[in-house]
């Protein structure tokens, strides 16, 4: 009983509006659940970012097992970009410890690299369409050291962007792992980039968890919203006009970033 009461229904209306908004447009959570934790809740940005990233990490899972059994996921890019991103997510964690958990610094941090990265998330979401569609129509790739390389270093990037702000293994991954890998199929580029997130989110989650920037009731809360509203939205996709809603989330993106960076 006591354990129901815990239970924030304001949270769990929060999480089925992000899980729908998820599964309509494939843009990843943190980049609209963060900052909504943030501004709208008045969650202190550490845990906020703490919270998303095991929220993300388990809803991501079931995408993982999905694109798996349809053999939609491209191990070889996965593991490429955990090897930069998992060390750098471990350094990363180690600078915030260094700063201090919740100190004034650490927060202006989070805040500060929570708002870039949101504004990043939004150019992609408009800017690299067409290019992408230029790129597909002119496959020519790089040599594949080089790109093995430049997907480790991405890999590190996102490590360190995700590990501060939780924002970045979606809709800035997708994009970079498109135009290095041109001649792979979409959906497995998506298939892998949610593959990977999993293993680094919930190795930043859990390395928050250990700095105590968890709320483990609000994640619980959180997930009883977001799981069904992932369903929903996947179902909704195929109606959504996609052309209305990634431009609308995009400004939205700029807005909340340029309130949280300047």
């Amino acid at each position: 009983m006591e354990f129901l009461r815990a239970i924030n229904p304001l949270y769990s209306l929060s999480g089925f509006f992000v899980g729908a908004l998820v599964g309509c447009t494939g843009v990843g959570g943190g980049s609209i659940m963060t900052p909504l934790l943030v501004l709208w809740f008045g969650i202190h940005p550490a845990t906020a970012v703490g919270t998303d990233l095991l929220y993300a990490g388990i809803t991501k899972s079931a995408g993982t097992i999905v694109h798996s059994l349809n053999r939609t996921v491209d191990w070889r890019i996965t593991l490429l970009l955990a090897a930069g991103s998992l060390p750098a997510t471990a350094l990363t964690l180690l600078a915030l410890s260094e700063f201090g958990g919740n100190s004034d610094r650490t927060n202006a941090v989070i805040t500060t690299a929570l708002g870039y990265a949101l504004l990043l998330s939004a150019l992609t979401l408009v800017v690299p369409k067409r290019l992408l569609l230029r790129r597909a129509g002119r496959p020519r790739e790089l040599p594949e050291r080089l790109t093995m390389a430049l997907t480790c270093v991405f890999g590190a990037f996102v490590g360190v962007l995700v590990t501060i702000s939780s924002v970045g293994a979606g809709a800035i991954g997708v994009t970079v792992l498109l135009l290095l890998y041109p001649r792979i199929p979409a959906v497995r580029i998506v298939g892998s980039d949610i593959a990977h997130a999993v293993p680094l989110a919930l190795l930043a989650g859990l390395g928050h968890s250990f700095r105590g920037s968890v709320d483990w009731m609000m994640l619980i809360s959180l997930l009883i919203g977001s799981l069904p509203g992932i369903a929903l939205g996947g179902q909704l996709a195929a109606y959504a006009p996609d052309h209305v809603l990634r431009p609308v989330l995009a400004c939205a993106l700029l807005a909340v970033g340029a309130k949280l960076s300047f």
